[in-house]
């Protein structure tokens, strides 16, 4: 039986911090860092190409300044994608050999100041994955007591059965909202519930305000009502809609403003009644239930 350590329910994505998007000075990381726990995200979701390789550190030296105590807070990472920026490669790949496997990770326990993660996530499934080696790497850093947990980000049921030939899967990390919802009906989230593998959602908010066209649209007209029936605005009725699942999906959002951050807080805290989930998945889809 695979054991899951603690999350908190809606967690933050570190992606945007810094060169990525907002660039945001060690002063700023240390007040979002407290703001974020504050309101009850405690996890902080890393990936050690995030910034071009460079987030993590940026993240660890305002941690290291932040006053905040490692046991209050979880960490999570992921490794395997090799991209040109920031790193001599000739072009973007995936390796997964073990001797990688653990240098990227100790060098993420480096940059984030941290004696270990909760959960390291092999970050895109490989065509060349080889699953007892990567397993034996995994294994290793478990046993040393770098990491907590190992999970996937992006596989497919078949790619997580896998590599559970050789080692248990904790938690697999996927794209999903009401505007990408594949991972209900391709077999994604029935491995979570069937083997109590924690779900993670990326991207929660899906294409909703990036895109305007007649899916949003549809949704949009569908949302008014539900506003003002649940006190909530449109992004915490879009988390609310993730957290109805019973896969149990743990949003990452990735906003950096410290309003969406507590707006988004609250969200965990709504339930939304069966007809009017089914309500926004219509109105996302374009089309009744069959």
């Amino acid at each position: 039986m695979r054991k899951i350590d603690k999350f908190s329910r809606i967690v933050s994505g570190t992606m945007t911090w810094g060169s990525w998007g907002k660039k945001l000075s060690q002063k700023e990381m240390v007040e979002l860092m407290h703001h974020c726990i504050e309101n009850g995200l405690t996890t902080f979701d890393h990936a050690d190409i995030y910034g071009s390789y460079s987030t993590e550190a940026d993240f660890g030296n305002a941690f290291a300044d932040s006053g905040i105590k490692r046991e209050d807070i979880q960490l999570v990472s992921k490794c395997g994608i090799q991209l040109t920026r920031g790193r001599d490669n000739k072009i973007n790949h995936y390796q997964y050999d073990k001797d990688y496997i653990i240098w990227s990770a100790e060098q993420s326990l480096k940059k984030l100041q941290t004696e270990y993660l909760d959960l390291l996530l092999l970050h895109r499934p490989s065509p060349l994955m080889e699953p007892f080696e990567m397993a034996e790497a995994l294994q290793q850093l478990i046993d040393s007591g770098k990491v907590k947990q190992v999970g996937v980000s992006n596989f497919t049921p078949s790619q997580v059965a896998l590599l559970e030939k050789a080692i248990p899967v904790t938690a697999n990390q996927v794209e999903f909202s009401l505007t990408h919802d594949e991972p209900m009906y391709d077999g994604t989230f029935d491995d979570c519930i069937a083997n109590k593998r924690l779900a993670m959602a990326w991207s929660p908010l899906g294409n909703f305000f990036r895109e305007k066209n007649d899916r949003t649209k549809r949704i949009k007209k569908v949302m008014g009502p539900l506003m003002e029936k649940y006190g909530a605005d449109e992004s915490q009725l879009l988390l609310a809609w993730i957290l109805r699942h019973p896969a149990n999906i743990y949003p990452v959002i990735g906003t950096t403003s410290k309003e969406r951050i507590t707006l988004s807080a609250k969200a965990a805290e709504m339930k939304l009644e069966l007809q009017d989930w089914f309500a926004l998945l219509v109105a996302s889809q374009g089309h009744d239930v069959p």
